[in-house]
C-alpha cells in the first residue's frame, strides 16, 4: 500500500551522517523546561540505533508555530538538554538548522555523535516546502530518517523535500504508528469497537465514514455526543453543539444504520451549570436539563460501554469523553481508559488529547498503542495517503 515506507534497518548507517526528522513539538513549562517528555522519549530506539551504529545523528525538528522567523519562546534548546539527561550522553545544540553553523556542525560530527539543531520553522522554507531550503537541510547528511509520525501528514521540506534528496527511510516509531494504524483498516480483530470523543463532530466526519464499514460497535461521548443527541431529538440542555454539523450526524447515524453498526451514545451525564474545576454537579439520566451543560459522561453509560468494550477484539479510542482537564469531569474518561488497560483487546488510542487522557489515568504503558500524531493518526485512518511516508516509500 502507499502508506508503507522503507525502513531504517535498511540503511548504511555506519560511520554515515544521518539527518533525523523528529516530532520534539512538546510543552515547555515558563522556566523554559520541557513539561513532557513524552515525544522525546519515544524517538530514542531510533536515535540510539543510529548512534549505536556508529553513526552521527543530527536532528531536525519543529516546536510551536513561530512566524517563519527566530523566538527565543520556541526554541529547542531545552528540549536538547532534556533529550541530553534521557540519552545519557551529551547532546550538541546547533543555533541554526541551515547555513554555515549548522554545516560546520555537521562537517565536524564524528560517528556517535548527536546534535539537535533549532527550530525549523525560524525559517519559513520548511512549511513552504521550498526545495532551496530542503537542500539546505540535505547538505548536512549522507542519509535521511524520518520519525515524526506527528508531522507526516505536512507536505513540509524536512518530511517530503530532503527525502527526494537522501537514501531515506522510516525510524522505529514512524514505521510502528503505520504497523498498527493501518492495521486497524486491514484485518482489525473482531469485535472492532470505535470509540470516539472530543469537541467537533466535524473534525472526525472523514474519519467515522471511513470507520464505519469495518466497524462493529460505535461508542460516542465528550462534547461531540451532544451534537449526535441533538440529531436523534435529544434535550441537551446547554450542553455544546456544533449546530452546522448536526446533519452530518444524522448522516453518520444513517449509514451506522446500514452498516448494521451498533451506535451507543451517553444514557446519561455529569452536569453543571458551567465548566469550571471542583463546581457543583449532578448525574442526570436520559436528557439533559434546560439550565445545565453536560461535561461528562455519566455511570450508567460508562457501564454500558464497558459491556461492549469487555467482548472486543479490537479497540480504536480517539478523542476524550468529557472535559478530562477539569474535575470532576475527567471521571468518565479514566473510568474507560481503566477499562481498556484491563482488557485483552488490541487497544489503540489516537495521539493529543487522548494520549494525554491514558496518561493522566496512568494507563498508557498498558495499551497496546497510543499514537504520538494527532492530525496525522486522523488523516491516515480517513484513508489518505501521509506526504511524509509516501516520500520514504518512493513515491
Amino acid at each position: 500500500m502507499a502508506n508503507d515506507p522503507r525502513t531504517l534497518d535498511g540503511l548504511p548507517l555506519r560511520g554515515k551522517r544521518v539527518l533525523v526528522r523528529v516530532d520534539y513539538n512538546v510543552p515547555l513549562e515558563k522556566d523554559g523546561t520541557v513539561a513532557d517528555d513524552r515525544r522525546i522519549a519515544a524517538s530514542l530506539p531510533t536515535v540510539r540505533r543510529i548512534l549505536e551504529a556508529p553513526a552521527a545523528a543530527i536532528l531536525c525538528s519543529h516546536l510551536g508555530r513561530p512566524k517563519a522567523k527566530p523566538e527565543a519562546k520556541y526554541s529547542l534548546a531545552p528540549v536538547a538538554r532534556r533529550l541530553a539527561e534521557l540519552l545519557g550522553r551529551p547532546v550538541s545544540f546547533v543555533p541554526d538548522c541551515v547555513g554555515p553553523a549548522a554545516e560546520a556542525a555537521a562537517a565536524a560530527a564524528k560517528p556517535g555523535d548527536c546534535l539537535l539543531l533549532e527550530n525549523l520553522r525560524f525559517h519559513p522554507g520548511e512549511e513552504k516546502n521550498d526545495p532551496a531550503f530542503a537542500a539546505s537541510l540535505a547538505r548536512l547528511a549522507d542519509l535521511y530518517v524520518d520519525d515524526a509520525f506527528g508531522a507526516a501528514h505536512r507536505a513540509h521540506a524536512s518530511v517530503s523535500g530532503v527525502p527526494a534528496l537522501l537514501p531515506s527511510g522510516a525510524g522505529y516509531l514512524l514505521a510502528r504508528e503505520v504497523e498498527v494504524l493501518q492495521g486497524l483498516l486491514r484485518e482489525p480483530k473482531r469485535p472492532f469497537v470505535v470509540i470516539t470523543g472530543g469537541a467537533k463532530v466535524s473534525d472526525k466526519v472523514p474519519v467515522l465514514r471511513n470507520l464505519l464499514p469495518l466497524a462493529d460497535a460505535l461508542l460516542v461521548g465528550g462534547g461531540m455526543a451532544y451534537t449526535f443527541l441533538r440529531a436523534r431529538g435529544v434535550a441537551v440542555g446547554k450542553s455544546l453543539v456544533e449546530e452546522t454539523a448536526v446533519q452530518a450526524a444524522r448522516e453518520i447515524l444513517r449509514e451506522a444504520d446500514v452498516e448494521d453498526v451498533e451506535v451507543v451514545l451517553p444514557v446519561d451525564h455529569v452536569c453543571a451549570e458551567r465548566l469550571e474545576a471542583g463546581i457543583a454537579s449532578r448525574v442526570a439520566a436520559g436528557s439533559v436539563p434546560a439550565d445545565l451543560a453536560g461535561l461528562d459522561i455519566g455511570p450508567a453509560t460508562v457501564e454500558e460501554f464497558a459491556g461492549i468494550l469487555g467482548k472486543a477484539g479490537t479497540v480504536l479510542w480517539n478523542g476524550p469523553l468529557g472535559a478530562f482537564e477539569t474535575p470532576p469531569f475527567d471521571a468518565g474518561t479514566a473510568a474507560v481508559a481503566r477499562i481498556l488497560a484491563a482488557s485483552g483487546a488490541v487497544t489503540v488510542c489516537g495521539g493529543g488529547d487522548t494520549a494525554a487522557a491514558v496518561e493522566a489515568a496512568g494507563v498508557a504503558d498498558r495499551m497496546t498503542h497510543v499514537s504520538t500524531g494527532g492530525g496525522a493518526a486522523l488523516e491516515l485512518l480517513e484513508g489518505k495517503v501521509l506526504p511524509g511516508v509516501a516520500a520514504l516509500a518512493g513515491r
